[in-house]
């Protein structure tokens, strides 16, 4: 596609279905952080990764302990694992490029969300978010977890008081909760029950900020911007909200130290919500203010400027998109069955859902060409119109028009070699040891489909030759074809190496003892006029 001729005016988001993927029964996907490869965890117990560019399978990583539905997915920061959490309450982390599996661990509770640590190139911990408990740290090495505060207590650990109201197990009741960290991990931001957005130290695990949501409503959805710079959240009262962050993409704990000395005159956790607000600020609120649905899985673009949600209604599968201001700029109206997960690309404008019956469907822009956007004088005709030339339109000096001298400097030369840099990545995010791409693994099918085309081949070469050695094939006594050549086990002389051949398959064989019984050409008799002619 040209890009000079494509109107700029259009908007950078998808619009149409261009294709979809199918490989069992899909339930959750994330993009790798080029956008060149993308997972997907089946209902089945196996994670599917496919090569974005060729839309092939690239590898399969299936357990086999682990045979119930994958509730996420989640990708390290350069490539080299992924971290895969089951409805069989099992978190397992996979190693991408040898396709094996490094450490599995199971919770009390079903993790509805894992992420991995992104301080780390391989990580070997996480952030769980349970269904029914609070969120956890979870430690791959020492196969330990430690619990996050929810709430701010009196304690001084920052964990709540029990509840008088319990599971007849004991346990404490939670509402679904959600939590991320921030660009470097050293922050923890977790939406509560309350409405509250608590930010947590990573390492200490204490509270250190408090920001309230208008509503006070039940945050089911968190995440960050690709830049760090901006906050998401999804809440029960059915609006996203987006939040200016802040704090310094680096050193934010540091800050968040420094500003909690401050104001020591004030409550405990009015100090908190003071430390909040010089954190995050609201920015805007997204809703459907006609039919007010539910949104499902809601996250920002890959350069933060554009906002998408799903459609939480059953039977239908809708796309919201808005701009950072507000407007809703497209609806994607798809097939008429439930959205449960999408994904916007990191780099192109290019957005894949997941549908009810397991497909994943990629949408889209549909470019549409606009000569005259970028040509002042260039007019588009609607039908064949007659043009009169100029006295002087075609003279190698015309008069109206003077040659203009170029800007470009010959003499300066070209860099054919530099990559230039993508405007999405940072600096401290380029590694020379990301992976992008996974070697391709033939199927066997395909290998099976390879060997028949070349037995067939081989066999019409024989069929056309005039002379064929009496050694080379040979009639049982049953019509069938016998390959010396072509024997799958062959002994040399001295008996001590076995040399492996291919087998012909069956269809060729079949092909070549209908050729064997084919009875011979019988002789043509002379017909009456002949032989009345030659007597």
């Amino acid at each position: 596609m040209n890009a000079p001729i494509i109107d700029p005016l259009q908007g950078d988001f998808p619009e149409v279905i261009e294709e979809y993927l199918e490989h069992g029964v899909m339930k959750c996907i994330a993009f790798n952080r080029r956008g060149t490869l993308l997972a997907a965890g089946c209902s089945d117990g196996s994670c599917v990764i496919w090569d974005y560019e060729t839309r092939g399978v690239a590898k399969e990583l299936r357990d086999k302990e682990c045979v119930a539905a994958i509730t996420s997915v989640c990708w390290s920061k350069y490539g080299h694992r992924i971290l895969v959490s089951a409805a069989d309450k099992s978190l397992t982390l996979w190693d991408v490029v040898k396709g094996e599996k490094i450490a599995r661990t199971t919770l009390q509770q079903t993790p509805l969300q894992a992420r991995l640590h992104p301080g780390s190139s391989t990580p070997s911990t996480c952030l769980a978010c349970p269904l029914s408990s609070a969120p956890m740290i979870v430690d791959f090495n020492t196969s330990t977890t430690t619990v996050l505060p929810v709430s701010y207590s009196y304690t001084g650990n920052g964990v709540a008081p029990p509840s008088r109201n319990k599971f007849s197990d004991g346990s404490a009741p939670f509402t679904p909760t959600s939590a991320c960290f921030n660009k470097y991990g050293d922050l923890i931001y977790l939406g509560n029950s309350k409405g509250e957005i608590l930010i947590i130290d990573y390492k200490s695990i204490e509270i250190r900020a408090i920001v309230p949501t208008l509503g006070n409503s039940v945050i089911k959805n968190i995440v960050f911007s690709r830049n760090g710079e901006y906050l998401l959240t999804n809440s029960n009262d059915r609006n996203i909200r987006i939040y200016k962050n802040l704090l310094p993409l680096k050193d934010g704990l540091k800050t968040l130290e420094e500003t909690n000395h401050e104001g020591a005159e004030l409550d405990e956790i009015e100090k908190l919500k003071a430390v909040g607000s010089k954190c995050l600020v609201l920015s805007r609120e997204f809703q459907d203010s006609i039919n007010k649905v539910h949104w499902k899985a809601p996250c920002f673009s890959g350069d933060g400027e554009w906002v998408v949600g799903g459609s939480a209604t059953k039977g239908e599968h809708k796309i919201y998109i808005w701009d950072r201001a507000g407007h809703l700029v497209k609806i994607l109206e798809g097939p008429k069955e439930a959205l449960i997960d999408l994904t916007w690309h990191p780099v192109n404008p290019v957005v894949v859902s997941v549908s009810l019956s397991g497909l994943a469907y990629i949408w889209a822009k549909d470019y549409t060409e606009n000569w005259s956007a970028f040509a002042p004088d260039f007019v588009e005709l609607e039908e064949n119109e007659e043009y009169v030339e100029r006295e002087d339109e075609f003279d190698l000096n015309p008069r109206e028009e003077t040659v203009k001298d170029s800007d470009f400097n010959e003499d300066e030369e070209v860099d054919i070699l530099g990559v230039e840099k993508d405007s999405t990545f940072s600096d401290s995010d380029m590694s020379q040891d990301e992976i992008c791409f996974l070697p391709a693994e033939p199927c066997p099918d395909i290998l099976e489909q390879q060997e028949n085309r070349n037995a067939l081949s081989s066999l019409n070469l024989e069929d056309g030759s005039q002379s064929l050695s009496p050694l080379s094939e040979e009639t049982g006594q049953n019509g069938h074809y016998t390959n010396h050549v072509s024997s799958p086990v062959e002994e040399d002389t001295g008996g001590t190496r076995i040399k492996r051949k291919r087998k012909p398959s069956e269809k060729v064989l079949d092909v070549n003892g209908e050729n064997t019984k084919k009875p011979p050409p019988s002789k043509t008799k002379p017909s009456s006029n002949l032989l009345k002619a030659i007597r």
